[in-house]
């Protein structure tokens, strides 16, 4: 019987052993951490399905276990608030961004977010609303594409992906940010476990009936973690990948969804333009750094072949 940690044909007893105790350590540490949750069970559910059913959703949910490591990480900050550590910056970034993006507007010095708020439409609430809906579709896509295209590609996208989160989340702890909406909501008094918001993306959820937004904002990790925007971050890999695999004109829609996302950060009170620009800037680095690495260290390499034996 072949070792399931090999070539992925088969599934051994000791890798259904292992699967099974990863399976129960991350239930056990969720509950301790975060409390239980119904999406905890469905991701063990599909984890669980698709490693048993066949060689290929084997492959497949073992490569895109790169994901689910994101994805648990994002989870636990909620135990771990970042104003536990640093003071939070709400009024001195509002002020900055009124300073260096300010538009004056009836006599009155607006930041962009607040021009928005007053000069928006039901074309860009529903334009906008569809935009920000691709923020993890288009990358998750993407990944999938690359998974069945070029098994190489799709590990170097997929870490890339996951490094870009992780500068970000550092960053969260070392400068947390209240987002627009709340200064909006609250002024510039710091309220801990202050619930998320949906802020201009309700006009979406009102617009169709729908609480699309409110059930994603409200399983949120962290109100104040503004600064850098990932969801500014997370285009700008896709498109970088998409260029290097010469996608053509798939990548007219990346880039077009980049620019959306970006504009509906702002125009939804989401994040000021500093902080788009500090998620465009965080792609950046984690694309450098991910690039050297593969340049300049030969352990690293050797890690994603075995990775990439196991999957392919």
């Amino acid at each position: 019987m072949t070792n399931a940690a090999g070539d992925g044909a088969k599934v051994t007893l000791r890798s259904a052993f292992i699967v099974f105790l990863i399976s129960l350590a991350y239930l056990l540490l969720s509950w301790k951490l975060v409390g239980y949750k119904s999406d905890q069970l469905v991701l063990i559910g599909i984890f669980n399905t698709l490693y048993f059913l066949s060689s290929i959703t084997r492959k497949f949910i073992t490569g895109f276990a790169i994901f689910i490591v994101y994805w648990i990480i994002f989870d636990y900050m909620k135990a771990f608030p970042n104003y536990n550590y640093n003071t939070v910056h709400i009024a001195d970034l509002y002020n900055l961004e009124k300073k260096v993006f300010g538009i004056n507007f009836n006599g009155k010095l607006l930041t962009p977010n607040e021009y928005w708020r007053l000069n928006g439409n039901t074309f860009l609430d529903v334009t906008a609303g569809i935009f920000y809906l691709c923020w993890i579709p288009v990358p998750l896509a993407f990944a999938a594409f690359l998974f069945f295209k070029n098994r190489r590609q799709f590990l170097y996208f997929s870490l890339t992906f996951v490094l870009i989160n992780i500068i970000g989340f550092v960053i969260y702890y070392l400068y947390p940010a209240a987002p627009p909406w709340y200064v909006e909501y609250h002024g510039f008094t710091f309220y801990a476990n202050t619930p998320g918001n949906t802020a201009g993306l309700a006009k979406f959820d009102q617009y169709f009936n729908a609480g699309i937004f409110k059930s994603i904002y409200a399983k949120g990790s962290n109100v104040f973690a503004a600064m850098p925007s990932l969801h500014s971050s997370y285009p700008v890999v896709v498109l970088y990948y998409g260029i290097k695999n010469r996608l053509g004109v798939i990548n007219v829609f990346f880039a077009t969804v980049m620019l959306g996302i970006w504009f509906t950060a702002v125009y939804a009170s989401h994040h000021y333009i500093m902080d788009v620009m500090a998620g465009i800037i965080c792609a950046v680095i984690g694309i450098s750094l991910f690039n050297l690495f593969l340049k300049k260290s030969s352990s690293f390499n050797s890690f994603l072949n075995r990775y990439e034996k196991v999957i392919r």
